[in-house]
């Protein structure tokens, strides 16, 4: 339902700023924008430092974050797009395989919100991205799973034994 509300943890405050790297897929330009610009204001609010580029669609998202993961210092990400149905099953392939790939990634240790919009029509695009603001919600996803990372970053990890107190 459109009118419920849904419980979202406080944000996470940072000692040391985090760096972000936001990559979107303009497709739908101004839904797009709107989602970019929620994202920004959210990374902003908690003194992020971040970093925008863009890519062709939905299933390139997963692959340029896995290379800034592979080959930068993010401290985490936020993948942004928007996937209309259409009248083809390439709906189905590029929605599932760009959440995959933002899961696979995610389970690897990358720190990703994901703000790619899966919707029937552009309606309810323009309603996500905009005043439902998904794209600061994925921002707050990504800022909450790199609090996490670093709370246990430097956790020791024993060999499965505990000593004797």
């Amino acid at each position: 339902m459109a009118g419920q509300s849904h419980y979202t943890p406080p944000m996470p405050e940072f000692d040391d700023a985090p760096s972000v790297l936001i990559v979107v897929a303009p497709y739908y330009k101004d839904i797009a924008d709107d989602l970019l610009a929620g994202a920004r204001k959210t990374l902003e609010a908690v003194g992020a430092s971040h970093e925008t580029i863009e890519v062709p669609g939905a299933l390139e998202v997963p692959t340029a974050i896995g290379i800034a993961h592979r080959t930068a210092e993010f401290d985490g990400f936020v993948a942004l797009g928007c996937v209309i149905r259409g009248e083809t099953t390439h709906y189905e392939t590029v929605c599932n395989d760009s959440a995959r790939g933002l899961t696979m990634l995610g389970l690897s240790g990358a720190c990703i919100g994901n703000g790619i919009l899966t919707v029937e029509n552009y309606e309810q695009a323009a309603v996500r991205a905009g005043e439902q603001n998904k794209g600061g919600g994925a921002a707050e996803a990504a800022l909450h799973l790199i609090a996490l990372s670093r709370k246990w970053r430097n956790a020791p990890k024993g060999i499965g034994f505990k000593p004797k107190g």
